[in-house]
């Protein structure tokens, strides 16, 4: 059998596009032999929805889309799989389903609602979905094919640690006469989850000795970032096909021939920076902007920052601001110049000094942190005139090890739509700035510094980065305790003022723009602390 696997870029509630997106891929699959074409988890509405569910009108389009399916099957005279929001049948629980659908030359036969609900992380579909645990076995031209949602194979403890459920719904498949497996995802990406994906996918092949196919959601929705990066794995656990990861594709596997299968490269750095310039591209994309601001300091977070925005939406869309004040190094605003420069973006310079001085008096005596934390606001009231008066969206800068610690200020530099590096740590920064050619070494090499008083450095207030990197990874990934962290070789009192200063600033985080998601640990919905709190 020959199966199309549809690898698309849903636009979540733009059901008329993600039709249009379906019907592509499938058209060029069933023009390429195949029989049997599989679009991802929610590909009808896009995933996650999150409460876009509770209105009528959206649960009404999932079934309007269902029936325009089911006449692209006839008139393709193929099978297809896809994902949808469905109502139960039952009067009591959650009122639907994330369900998946398998339909043949415009009828539909069979439908499996997802068993295994993640609530986790940045995940709360029981916040909307009734489970339902019945095993979902198929016929489908001469092949019994067990249907599964993403989920639904996450349950290897010895790849993933300590897992919530207590079945294993690709079993289930097994035992009622399955004789390969579909996975229809929606798995969001972080560094390095496409391999640990595809381990997962090899453990439930040759658990079950059953051929497994995963589609994968590519593409940005707000701060998830979907890698795709499908695979299909034999019954033996050699693997078949890869997808690639951070683009749509459409790709046909004859699982009767020899696979063809291409390999991912090794480079987390440079898998971040695809992942990074997707979101960027997503975010303007799917909010219908086109043109991005952002404040150019000449420091190392801003200038990534630019080089991932021209990446992403093109030079032409990307303009760039540097506005020094008295404390400002004449070779900040060069460098920035530099970059602009070889980057090709736009570029002016904005003199803030004689509204600082202005309003110096409003922070009392003169130095100290609110006349510092002047000079970040009036760069964000620049910032955000100019978005408003030529519709341009503001990017903020800011890095995670300064979201952690609340090294950035409200209405300052945490102003705009989007915090692209915010969820990678200082010292990762570094080694994607080396990546861009157009950077300048003097960007590279000049001590941290937000210029902000006469002679400063970050290191002024903070530890080391390397050093403060480390103990954020193991508080904030790990969730290590005083401790483990002194086990680590760190020391306990500065792991103490650490911890105090990331308990201390959530409130700032609460308050930041949406954060781009490439951990296993970001800021946002994915690590949910109270702001009143013993510390």
């Amino acid at each position: 059998m020959k199966l199309g696997l549809l690898q698309i870029n849903p636009v979540i509630a733009d059901f008329d596009g993600n039709l249009a997106a379906i019907e592509k891929a499938a058209r060029e699959c069933v023009g390429r032999g195949a029989e049997l074409c599989i679009a991802p988890e929610l590909a009808v509405s896009g995933y996650p929805p999150y409460d876009l569910v509770q209105y009528p009108d959206f649960v009404k389009q999932n079934l309007q889309a269902l029936e325009r399916l089911l006449k692209l099957s006839a008139e393709l005279n193929c099978g297809l799989v896809f994902g949808l929001v469905l109502p139960t049948k039952n009067d009591w629980g959650k009122p639907l389903h994330n369900s998946a659908v398998l339909c043949d030359k415009g009828e539909i036969k069979a439908t499996k609602n997802k068993a295994l609900l993640p609530t986790y992380d940045v995940f709360d579909e029981r916040r909307y979905f009734e489970p339902d645990p019945t095993p979902c076995v198929a016929a489908f031209r001469g092949h019994r094919i067990g249907l599964l949602i993403c989920e639904d194979i996450w349950t290897d403890s010895g790849l993933l640690g300590r897992i919530p459920y207590d079945s294993d719904p690709a079993l289930a498949c097994l035992r009622g006469g399955a004789e390969m497996l579909i996975n229809v995802s929606a798995s969001p990406w972080g560094t390095g989850k496409h391999r640990l994906r595809e381990r997962l996918v090899k453990s439930v092949a040759k658990r079950t000795g059953l051929t497994t196919i995963l589609v994968n959601q590519v593409g940005a929705n707000d701060d998830l970032i979907f890698d795709g990066g499908s695979v299909v794995v034999s019954g033996g656990g050699a693997v078949l096909a890869r997808l690639p990861i951070f683009r749509e594709d459409a790709g046909v596997l004859d699982l009767t021939e020899p696979p063809k299968t291409a390999e991912w490269r090794d480079d987390d750095v440079a898998d971040e920076i695809e992942a990074l310039t997707l979101g960027i591209r997503d975010y303007f994309r799917k909010t219908g902007f086109g043109k991005a601001l952002i404040g150019l300091s000449g420091g190392i977070d801003s200038a990534v920052v630019t080089c991932l925005a021209v990446r992403a939406l093109g030079k032409e869309n990307v303009h760039a601001i540097s506005m020094p004040t008295r404390f400002s190094s004449k070779g900040s605003v060069e460098d920035s110049r530099q970059l602009a420069d070889a980057l090709g973006c736009g570029f002016e310079v904005v003199d803030i000094d004689a509204a600082f001085e202005l309003q110096r008096k409003l922070a009392g005596e003169p130095g100290g942190v609110a006349e510092e934390n002047l000079q970040a606001r009036l760069r964000g009231v620049v910032l955000m005139t100019r978005s408003n008066a030529g519709g341009s969206l503001v990017l903020a800068t800011g890095n995670r090890s300064e979201l952690a610690v609340g090294y950035s200020t409200l209405y300052g530099d945490m102003c705009g739509a989007l915090e692209v590096i915010g969820d990678v740590p200082k010292t990762r920064v570094y080694e994607l700035a080396r990546r861009f050619r157009e950077m300048p070494e003097a960007i590279l090499t000049k001590p941290p510094s937000a210029e902000l008083r006469p002679d400063q450095t970050d290191q002024d207030s903070l530890p080391p980065y390397d050093v403060l990197d480390r103990i954020l990874e193991a508080y904030l990934d790990d969730h290590a305790d005083l401790a483990a962290m002194e086990e680590r070789g760190l020391e306990p009192a500065l792991c103490r003022k650490i911890v105090r200063m990331v308990e201390i600033a959530e409130y700032k985080r609460r308050q930041a723009p949406i954060v781009l998601r490439v951990s296993k640990a970001a800021f946002g919905a994915g690590r949910r602390i109270p702001v009143a709190k013993k510390l």
